[in-house]
């Protein structure tokens, strides 16, 4: 394991990644690196009513694929946009949100956060 705060000199290699069962609220998948260049991401269970809380990537992108449930992806000052299983969302850079499950049961999505 690489403790410094220098990049890895050694290649980032492909790998699979199972996403997981458990109902931990966040579960890491990726954590940049030295797993990556710069992606990091996770996989986030809301029970109906819950949220992640409002909050911005910076100078990240995200995208936000939902495996399970219903919800929005909130946005101040804009509309909400609808989360469901199928979806894919692009959150760009500085842009404040927060997902919400809006459905009655729970909700299972994936997160994707790399450099813009």
């Amino acid at each position: 394991m690489n403790h410094s705060s220098q990049p890895s000199s050694k290649p980032s290699q492909p790998r699979s990644i199972p996403i997981p069962s458990t109902e931990d609220k966040v579960t890491q998948l990726l954590g940049g690196s030295p797993e990556t260049v710069s992606m990091r991401s996770g996989c986030v269970l809301l029970m109906p009513g819950e949220s992640v809380g409002l909050h911005s990537t910076g100078d990240h992108e995200e995208m936000v694929i939902t495996l399970s449930g219903n919800g929005d992806l909130c946005r101040p000052g804009m509309d909400s946009l609808p989360l469901h299983y199928g979806c894919v969302l692009y959150i760009p850079p500085h842009t404040p949100h927060d997902v919400v499950n809006t459905g009655e049961q729970p909700l299972r999505y994936i997160y994707i956060v790399a450099k813009a």
